[in-house]
C-alpha cells in the first residue's frame, strides 16, 4: 500500500504542474448522482453491448413474482437459457431453480447488485422488485425502501454500465383526479397509495436519467394482469382471477367490488409479449419512455356473464370491500394505448372470450387432475 500511495502522489504532482511551469487544466467530469458511489458516466467499463453478443445478457430482479418466472421462460426461449438470470431474495421452487440460472440478489445491496451485473456481463435488466399496493400500505417504510431506494440503486448501475433498463408501472400510478375513460399516456396522475407514488417516481426518474445521462430506460403501465398459474393475492383486481378458482371448486363466487366497476385488464401472455416487444423496439421508434398498454376493459358483471357460459350454475353475489372499491374508483376505466400501437406496433391477442376460455382450459384440467387424485 505505501508503494501505491507514493505512485498516486507522484501522478498527482505531475497533473498539477507541467514542464513549462503552466498549470494543467483539469476538465470537470460529469457524475451520476451525489452519492458516495459517484462514477463518471463516460468512463470506460468492460461491458459487452447487445451488438457484440448476438443476444442480450439478461437479469430479472424480483423474479419470483407473478410476472418474473413467465418472462424468464419467454426470454430463455428467445435468447437461450443461460443468457437469462432470474433473481430474488426468496428461495425458488425446484422447477424454477432447475429451469435456468437463478441467483440471490437484494436490490437494497448496491455493491452485490453491481457485482452481479459486472460478473455476468449483463446488458438488459428487468426490474420487477417492488412491494405492491396492499402490502405497501401496511408497511410504508419498507415500501419506500424497496420501491424507491432499490430503484435508485438500479438506475445508477444501469446508467453506469450502459444497460437497457425496463421498469414496469401500473394503473395504480393514476389517482382520483386523473381522466378515467380513457386515460391517456400524459395526464394528471396524483395516486394515493405508496405503491402508486413510487411508480410515478420511477417513471419520472427513468425519463430524467434518459435525458440527463442517456440511459435506455423503457417502461409500460400494466393494467390488471390475469394469470392462470398464480394464486390471487388480495389485490384490487384479483377478483378476476378468484372467480375462476371458485367457479371450478364451489360454483359460488362473492365479488368484493361493485358489479359495474370497470377496469382495464390483460391476460399474462399479452403482458409478457408487450414487455419483450417494447424492449426490442428500435430506440428511434420510441417517442416516449413510458407507455400505456391495454387489451380489454370489463366489469365484474360482464366477466361473470362470460364465465357462466362455461359454468352455467355459477352463483355470483356481491359484498363490497370499501377500501378496495375506493382504490378501484380512483383507477382508469380504460387505457388509451394509441401511442404504443403507433410507435412499436403493439397489438393484443386476448379479448374477454379468449381470456375466459384460456383460463378454464388451464385451471379446468388442473382441477380434474386434483379431483381424480
Amino acid at each position: 500500500m505505501p508503494i501505491v500511495r507514493n505512485v498516486s502522489r507522484a501522478v498527482s504532482q505531475l497533473l498539477q504542474s507541467s514542464g513549462c511551469g503552466c498549470g494543467v487544466s483539469i476538465v470537470p467530469v460529469r457524475c451520476i448522482g451525489v452519492s458516495p458511489r459517484q462514477v463518471a458516466s463516460d468512463a470506460s467499463f468492460h461491458s459487452v453491448s447487445f451488438a457484440e453478443t448476438d443476444h442480450p445478457r439478461v437479469l430479472i430482479t424480483g423474479g419470483l413474482g407473478q410476472l418474473g418466472v413467465g418472462l424468464a421462460k419467454l426470454l430463455r426461449k428467445r435468447f437461450g437459457k443461460n443468457n437469462v438470470i432470474l433473481s430474488d431474495i426468496r428461495k425458488p421452487a425446484d422447477n424454477v431453480f432447475y429451469s435456468g440460472p437463478f441467483i440471490y440478489a437484494d436490490i437494497l445491496d448496491y455493491k452485490n447488485l453491481r457485482e452481479i451485473v459486472v460478473n455476468n456481463r449483463i446488458t438488459w435488466l428487468f426490474h420487477y422488485s417492488a412491494l405492491l399496493s396492499a402490502v405497501g400500505e401496511a408497511n410504508v417504510p419498507l415500501a419506500r425502501a424497496v420501491n424507491i431506494t432499490g430503484l435508485h440503486n438500479v438506475l445508477d448501475i444501469a446508467a453506469e454500465h450502459n444497460l437497457r433498463l425496463f421498469v414496469p408501472s401500473t394503473i395504480g400510478a393514476f389517482g382520483p383526479t386523473s381522466p378515467r375513460d380513457p386515460t391517456p399516456d400524459l395526464c394528471i396522475q396524483r395516486p394515493r397509495t405508496i405503491y402508486g407514488v413510487s411508480k410515478v417516481h420511477a417513471e419520472l426518474m427513468g425519463e430524467y436519467y434518459h435525458y440527463r445521462y442517456g440511459l435506455d430506460f423503457r417502461c409500460l403501465r400494466y393494467p390488471g394482469i390475469i394469470s392462470a398459474d398464480s394464486q390471487p393475492g388480495g389485490g384490487t383486481t384479483d377478483y378476476a382471477v378468484q372467480i375462476f378458482h371458485d367457479a371450478i371448486k364451489t360454483g359460488k363466487f362473492q365479488c368484493n367490488l361493485k358489479p359495474d366497476t370497470r377496469l382495464p385488464m390483460m391476460y399474462i401472455d399479452d403482458c409478457l409479449k408487450a414487455t419483450l416487444e417494447v424492449m426490442e423496439a428500435p430506440a428511434e421508434a420510441l417517442t416516449m419512455r413510458t407507455y400505456n398498454i391495454s387489451a380489454m376493459s370489463f366489469t365484474p358483471e360482464e366477466l361473470a356473464q362470460e364465465v357462466q357460459k362455461h359454468v352455467p350454475e355459477l352463483e355470483v353475489t356481491y359484498d363490497v370491500d370499501k377500501v378496495r372499491q375506493a382504490i378501484a374508483d380512483s383507477w382508469p376505466m380504460n387505457f388509451d394505448d394509441r401511442n404504443a400501437r403507433r410507435d412499436w406496433g403493439w397489438k393484443h391477442d386476448y379479448d374477454l372470450p379468449e381470456l375466459v376460455t384460456t383460463m378454464f382450459s388451464f385451471l379446468g384440467s388442473d382441477s380434474r387432475i386434483a379431483q381424480a387424485n
